[in-house]
Order: C-alpha cells, then structure tokens, then sequence
C-alpha cells in the first residue's frame, strides 16, 4: 500500500474534524450568551458565506437587516459588528479601554510583532511610551515640517532623473521611480541616507517586500476563523510573514549597525545626527522598557507610510 498517496486525504479529515470539534465547541460556549441578533450560522463555517470579496457592502447590507449591533459567527469565532455612529461612540469614547485592545491576526504573531510592534500591544505603560514616541517623533507635524526640505530635494531628484531618461531615450518605470522617491523620503527622516536608487532592481525587490508584507497581513486567513488551526497554519501566511519581516528587520540592523560605528569616533567622541534613529538610540540607553528590538519594530511599522504604486 502506498501511504504517500493517502496523505492529503489524512490531512483534510484531520482539518475537517477539528474544523467541526471548534464549531461545536463554539455553539456550545456560545449558546447561553446574550449576543445581538444576526444572521443564523451554519455548521462549521457560521456566517462566511454571508461576506464577500467587499465585506464592508456585506456588512452594510446585513445591518439593514439586523440593526446597527448585530453578531456574526465567522468560523468558530463570534463578532459583534457596530454599524450606529451612536453606538461606535459609545464603544470608542465611553468605554475604550474596554475595547482598546485588538484581535491580533494569526500572522501578525510572526517574528513577535503582536509584543513588540506599538498597534498591537494592549494599553500598557510600554504601549504609552511607544505611542508617546509615534506622536512627538515619527508622526508629529513639527517632524513633517522640518523634513520639508528634504522632501523638496528627492522631488528635484527624481525630475532629474526622468529628465535624464527621456533625453537618453530610456523608458520609464512610474511605478517604481515613486515608490523609490517616496521610500527615500522616509529613510532620510529615519535615518539620514537613500535606502535605494530610483533607476535600481532594489527598487522593485524592496517594493515586492513591502507589498508581501501588507498582502500577508491584509489577506483572510483560515487560523483567524478557526483558532485551532494556529499551530498548523494551513495557509502558511505567518511563515512567510515570518521570513519577510526577518528580511526587512535585518535590512534595519545594518544602518543601525553602521550608525553605532560612525557615532563612536577613534578618539571616543561621539558624533549626533539630526534623525530619528539618533532619537531612539538615546532613549535605547536611558530606558528601562525599550530596548533595541521595539526600536526594530517601531521602523518595520513606519515602512506602512510608503505607497505602493502599481507598475
């Protein structure tokens, strides 16, 4: 007997049987509780034949129906949808530190960025820092202000280099020049250099990176419906997450790398940039809760700033 051919079919039972066991487990916790009213569930997959490939219409459509507070089962997880601005108000302002802290998606859990990445930590005094540093250096308007001669010079550049391919004949990938453009924006806040060349293959490398990054997160994922699915992740999205965050992180060590050697000078002095990564560098030295892994995923978020221009 040939037990190499037989086991895809041991595999799918053995999903389909947890994928029933979560179902009924999920009715059985659920069935006493006092939910909104909702569509009805069916086994096993509860409401996700209800959404389609524009779930926000979905919902709107089932909230005509339901009201503006309505559950949904979506697998083996229950969800209670607010579509009432009077009701969202009540649940972001009123109580949000009740609700503060989100469900963390299956793949977000790669590399550790649902512990060390800002959106997904839970209200914490670690959580507070973080954010304090988001809004008085990343994301602060007097940042973008002082970043304003910066982002006039890569917009001179990069007319110069359309320039220069339209009087050599060269065609030009739109795309790709603006994605380089506005990457290059950002690198220069963070850390004071051009991360790539407009006209470069590391251009489109790094945009494919980026783009697989967000597609992996964005993307539905069977682990997030049927948690009991986590341990095998059947759609391996948190292993390739997993693979590009390390790439990316590890293209963060290096400037930081490099940093560290230009601030320490032969004779122990210590040279200062005017940059983002200088920041985090020193609060890296006189804190006790951020250490240079946060610093690692503080940047990994900042690269969601970047457009993604199509080809």
């Amino acid at each position: 007997m040939d037990f190499s051919s037989s086991i895809p079919c041991l595999v799918l039972t053995l999903v389909l049987i947890v994928l029933l066991y979560s179902s009924i487990f999920r009715r059985t916790k659920t069935s006493h509780a006092k939910l909104p009213p909702g569509p009805n569930p069916i086994p096993v997959l509860g409401n996700l034949l209800s959404l389609d490939n524009k779930p926000h219409k979905s919902l709107a459509r089932l909230a005509k129906i339901h009201g503006p507070i309505m559950s949904l089962i979506l697998g083996s997880v229950t969800t209670v949808v607010i579509s009432s601005p009077t009701a969202a108000k009540q649940v972001l302002l009123k109580h949000d530190v009740l609700f503060s802290s989100r469900t963390i998606p299956d793949a977000v859990r790669a590399h550790n960025h649902h512990e060390l990445g800002m959106p997904w930590i839970p209200v914490s005094p670690l959580w507070r820092s973080l954010r304090k540093i988001c809004n008085s250096q990343m994301f602060a308007g007097q940042s973008l202000a002082a970043e304003q001669n910066t982002r006039s010079s890569k917009v001179r550049q990069l007319l110069s280099f359309v320039r220069e391919s339209c009087d050599n004949g060269v065609a030009i990938d739109i795309g790709k020049a603006a994605f380089s453009t506005t990457l290059n924006m950002l690198s220069n806040a963070i850390f004071s250099v051009d991360m790539i060349d407009p006209g470069s293959d590391s251009a489109n490398e790094f945009k494919e990176l980026v783009w697989n990054i967000m597609e992996e997160v964005g993307k539905p994922n069977l682990a997030d419906y049927f948690p009991a699915l986590k341990m095998i992740d059947p759609q391996g999205r948190r292993r390739r997450l997993t693979g590009y965050a390390e790439r990316m992180i590890g293209v963060f060590d290096e400037l930081i790398k490099t940093r560290l050697l230009a601030r320490t000078t032969a004779a122990g002095s210590v040279e200062t940039e005017e940059d983002l990564l200088d920041t985090l560098l020193g609060i890296e030295e006189s804190s006790h809760e951020i250490d240079r892994r946060h610093t690692e995923h503080l940047f990994l978020v900042s690269t969601h700033r970047i457009p993604l221009f199509s080809s």
